[in-house]
């Protein structure tokens, strides 16, 4: 009897710490190849939290400049700006694509083939302040690449 009540409490207490924080999944993450002597690119995918969080911040090893961007019509011209955070809504996916929200790796240093990988870092931040890192391979993707998601590659999630 002790060694279930036991058993029972300590499952609870598992589960407990497991709901306290956000869940947030990454999906179809890729990075637009370059040409020799670009130095910058982005990087794509979506997001799903299964809590309201927001992104905060990427990072990544192949440069110390990674920005979080959007695109935005500002009297009918595109302008792209850093943004402080993405809204990660609970249950909802949020895309990072070309032509809005994305991730800006700049002052590259070499040239980012199509085949390579690209490791980022994304920092999330749940509603109680609670900060995580989620580790993803990006898949690097040749320049025409179409925007819209291919099929059958691999959900990454942290915690």
């Amino acid at each position: 009897m002790k060694l279930k009540l036991i058993s029972l409490v300590a499952s609870s207490l598992l589960f407990a710490g497991a709901a306290a924080h956000a869940e947030v999944t990454v999906k179809d993450a890729w990075v637009r190849a370059t040409v020799a002597q670009q130095k910058a690119t982005g990087a794509f995918m979506v997001l799903q939290a299964d809590a309201d969080s927001k992104l905060l911040s990427a990072s990544s090893t192949i440069t110390p400049v990674v920005e979080v961007h959007e695109m935005a019509m500002d009297n009918n011209v595109m302008k792209m700006r850093e943004v402080k955070s993405v809204k990660l809504p609970a249950g909802k996916p949020v895309e990072l694509k070309p032509g809005g929200l994305h991730i800006m790796l700049m002052d590259l240093k070499s040239q980012v083939k199509a085949g390579d990988v690209v490791p980022l870092t994304l920092t999330v931040e749940d509603k109680a302040g609670k900060r995580e890192t989620i580790q993803i391979q990006a898949e690097v993707r040749a320049l025409n690449t179409p925007t819209a998601p291919a099929a059958g590659h691999d959900s990454h999630s942290g915690h």
